[in-house]
């Protein structure tokens, strides 16, 4: 089944790093590094993030909408997080030989881009202006269920 999903109006950048924050397994290593030199999880090496371009209406009159280009990205806890071909996180716990602590972690893992079509069931409408999201995707790897995006502006 497929669902078609307008977005609502995106909320600023701080409540969804907030909310990014309070739900990604990386919370504990940002909040470990407050206060301290700022830690950072390496960029993708294998697959480049590239975010699902969509355009959204704002500023709404009875006039119409301005509309602007943003985009979606899937939140890290949906992607691979690897080091050297291997996984940090696999059954609800961080690989010890990766992710002893927060700073080994940042520093030897990176969070792979999405392929947002093929593993997470994740495509553009046409125009842009919404997305389909199919629950449950089966691709070589197995099936994924469902998927959290965010509206990046």
């Amino acid at each position: 089944a497929h669902l078609h999903l307008p977005l609502p109006r995106p909320f600023g950048a701080a409540t969804r790093l907030r909310a990014m924050l309070r739900r990604s397994p990386f919370f504990l290593a940002a909040a470990a590094s407050m206060g301290r030199a700022v830690l950072a999880q390496q960029a993708a090496k294998l697959r480049p993030e590239k975010h699902l371009e969509l355009w959204v209406e704002m500023d709404c009159t009875a006039d119409g909408c301005n509309r602007e280009k943003g985009g979606l990205v899937m939140d890290a806890n949906w992607r691979w997080c690897q080091s050297g071909g291997q996984n940090c996180y696999t059954e609800k716990k961080w690989n010890p030989t990766f992710c002893s602590d927060p700073a080994k972690c940042a520093k030897a893992c990176s969070v792979e881009g999405a392929d947002y079509e093929a593993t997470y069931g994740v495509t553009p409408t046409t125009g842009n202006t919404g997305v389909n999201l199919k629950f449950v995707t089966r691709h070589s790897y197995g099936a994924n269920y469902g998927s959290r995006l965010y509206l990046m502006d």
